[in-house]
Order: structure tokens, then sequence, then C-alpha cells
């Protein structure tokens, strides 16, 4: 076996070891940030303060049935939530969550990370088409539309980083900013930044995004009839995709590793970790918009100033 594949190969099994344990605990994070927006103590009863209840949830969805629903197409069906997941696994390739902590170096790795970003889409039509359930398939046409309309506005906040940069490689942004803040790329491309993380709650279906599975319309959209680990691969990927997104925030605007006095992956992960703190905060204090309202929110505002953000980036660093 080549040297190359077995460091893949090494290299995946080390990211599904990390989005697991940080799934974990993004769900602790998620119920204890839920609990304090409402005043109450989210879970405490599994462990000291509740630490080992998303143990216990992850125990409990891989002991229930695996059921299929009558009339589903169920290649489509359990080919979903595995599409869903495990090309997720291969965004983490190209992060440099330190000097030498990168799953695999690759000059064009921001590009590889917006294309496969793409194939969260079709798991999403698999699921909502091969259910069989009119939940399901309006709740995937919802993401669809949401998905390919955010995807653009993401692109192009992130090409604005790659006009000033002339790179593709999160490593060589990174290493073109410094440790203190003043010297990030947010400060230089602040509207970039806003608008690419209002895209990235658009593009993970994040709240108050999260049309695709509004309980209060489409019951859970295309969630619908998934139960145990089909259910749970699309949890975990939803993690994974916020993880991403925010990881690549990190390394595009707010310094990757580097920070004041001290360089290293602790400065990349407090600072995604802040970005997912941020993301969760939003769910819990912020309505679901409109459908109409997402999209007029993408086409009236966020792809304009991505636009114009673009060219006023040209223009500055062609003079």
């Amino acid at each position: 076996m080549p040297v190359e594949l077995i460091k893949l190969l090494i290299a995946l099994v080390a990211i599904a070891a990390f989005v697991g344990l940080n799934g974990l605990v993004l769900v602790y994070l998620e119920r204890k940030v839920a609990g304090f927006v409402q005043r109450r103590p989210g879970p405490y009863e599994v462990g000291p303060q509740g630490l080992l209840q998303p143990l216990a949830d992850a125990v409990k969805l891989i002991g229930k049935q695996l059921f299929t629903p009558k009339g589903a197409d169920k290649l489509l069906f359990w080919m979903a939530p595995v599409l869903s997941f495990l090309p997720v696994l291969l965004l983490f390739l190209p992060i440099p969550f330190g000097p030498i902590a990168t799953g695999m170096e690759m000059d064009l790795g921001l590009l590889l990370i917006l294309a496969f970003a793409g194939l969260n889409v079709l798991a999403l039509c698999l699921a909502g088409w091969g259910s069989n359930n009119k939940w399901g398939i309006l709740g995937a046409a919802r993401a669809v539309a949401q998905s390919v309309a955010y995807e653009i506005p993401l692109l192009l906040s992130v090409l604005a980083i790659a006009f000033m940069t002339g790179s593709l490689n999160l490593t060589t942004v990174v290493e073109g900013q410094g440790g203190w803040p003043w010297q990030w790329n947010v400060f230089t491309q602040p509207l970039a930044f806003i608008i690419y993380f209002v895209s990235a709650l658009g593009e993970t279906n994040r709240a108050p995004f999260d049309l695709p599975e509004a309980e209060s319309e489409l019951t859970a959209g295309f969630h619908t009839e998934y139960s145990g680990m089909g259910f749970g691969l699309f949890f975990l990927a939803e993690y994974a995709n916020m993880i991403v997104v925010c990881s690549v925030a990190a390394a595009q605007f707010l310094g990757g590793w580097q920070g004041p006095f001290f360089d290293g992956a602790w400065w990349f992960l407090a600072k995604v970790y802040i970005l997912l703190l941020v993301m969760i905060w939003l769910r819990w204090t912020y309505p679901r918009v409109r459908f109409d309202q997402l999209l007029n929110i993408n086409w009236k505002w966020l792809m304009p100033l991505a636009l114009l953000n673009l060219f006023i980036t040209a223009f500055v660093m062609k003079l």
C-alpha cells in the first residue's frame, strides 16, 4: 500500500475521532446554552453537571432500531445519511489546526472545501426523495434552494481574501497574518467576514435559517422518517459542517493558530469554539425567518454586498 494512502487513511481516522469527540462536546454546549437562555439548568442528572448526557444520548441512538418506512426507496434512504457524513471528513484535510497540524497540505485546499461542501445538498435531496414523505420532500426542496443561494456569497467572501493573499492554500493565508488581532484579515475585510458568517449560517441550516427542518411547518423536514444512527449521522454531519465553516473563518479572518505571545493549535481551537458558541447562541435567541425573507436576505443584501466588496478589493489590489 502506498505511503501517501496510509497517511490519508490515518488522517481520516483521526478526523473521524475528532469529529465524534467534538460532536459530543457541542451537544452538551448546545443544551447548556439553551438552558441558560431559557433560565433553566439544562442537563445535570447524568454525571457531574450533566457531562455524561451526550454520551448517554449517543448510546441511546446506537441502540435504536433502524426503520425503513413503507414505500421508501431503501437504497436512497440509507445512502443519504452516509453521503451526508462521509464527505465532511474530507473537508478537514486541508484545514491547518497548527503549524504542522494539517491533514494534507494542498495549494487549492479552500477550493476542495467549497467543492465537497456542495455534496451535502445531494444527500439532503436523497433523504427527502428516498423517504417517500411529503414533509421530507418539502424539506429537501427548501434545503437545496437555501444551500445553492447561500453558497454564492460564501464563495465571493472568501475570494476577497484570496485576492489579497494570492493563494487558496489556508496555511499560506494564516502565515500572511500576525498574532495580534489588528494583524488579522477581519480588520481589512470586516464586510467579507460578516457576509461569510451569515452565509455560513444559511449553508449549515442553522437558526434563524433552519427552514429545511422547521418543526412547526414540516414536522422535521428531511429528518422526519429517520431514527437511530440514520438520524445520528445527519446530526453529527450538521455539527461537523459547523466546525468546518468556523475553522475556515478562523484561518481566513482570525489569524488561525497565531495569537499574542505564543502560537499554537490552542489558539485555533479557541477561535473556532468562540464562533461555534455564537452560532449556538443565535439559535436560541433569534426566531426563524420566513422562506421569502431567507431568500431576500441573500439576493437583495448578501449577494450585492459580496460583489461590491470583491470589486473594491480587486480595485485596491490593482492600485
